[in-house]
């Protein structure tokens, strides 16, 4: 029940022009429209663009009193920025199936339940990395993220040669692992 009037909340301060209000649904929604439009040959200005038009669409439906959500708020963004891209690339030419014939909201709850899932999962990993502690945090980083090769990697840390780098970035991986499914365990 506190969801809702938190969610009542939220349109009424959005059809008032709140800026709070404005700001807590950008920062809860957008980055799952970012991730949908990057995965669906989108780019990040895309995913703007989407999301202000959707934004656009719910603060218009908020203005009329008589409008009842009878959703998320999350699930009728995700909704209308689906919608609004499928339309998008099919204008594009990159998307071939009709878009005319989907309902006017798409059941999403399955796709946000799988990104917030990824997201608590992305969020455990953080949190694992760091508390690895040094150097093993920057190693990791450095080869997985800086996509430094081993060479690289054993000149910046000071290992003697490659395949001393290689092992230690193999332990490191083994104490990140562990961490991570240590926290993942007691998080279930």
């Amino acid at each position: 029940m506190k969801a809702d009037t938190n969610e009542q909340a939220l349109l009424k301060g959005l059809a008032g022009n709140d800026s709070r209000a404005i700001d807590m649904l950008y920062k809860d929604n957008f980055s799952i429209i970012q991730t949908f439009i990057l995965n669906n040959n989108g780019s990040y200005d895309d995913a703007r663009d989407i999301f202000q038009e959707a934004m656009i669409a719910l603060y218009e439906k908020a203005q009329n009193e008589s409008f009842v959500l009878t959703c998320q708020i999350r699930t009728y963004l995700y909704s209308v920025c689906r919608r609004l891209w499928l339309k998008r690339l099919q204008q594009m030419g990159r998307f071939s199936r009709q878009v005319d014939n989907l309902d006017e909201t798409v059941p999403v709850e399955e796709d946000l339940e799988m990104h917030e899932k990824r997201n608590a999962d992305f969020d455990m990993m953080d949190r694992a990395l760091n508390s690895l502690g040094e150097p093993c945090k920057s190693l990791l980083e450095g080869y997985y993220l800086k996509k430094m090769g081993m060479q690289e990697l054993a000149a910046e840390f000071g290992y003697t040669n490659a395949d001393n780098a290689k092992n230690q970035k193999y332990k490191c991986l083994m104490r990140l692992k562990k961490l991570f499914f240590t926290q993942y365990n007691i998080g279930e």
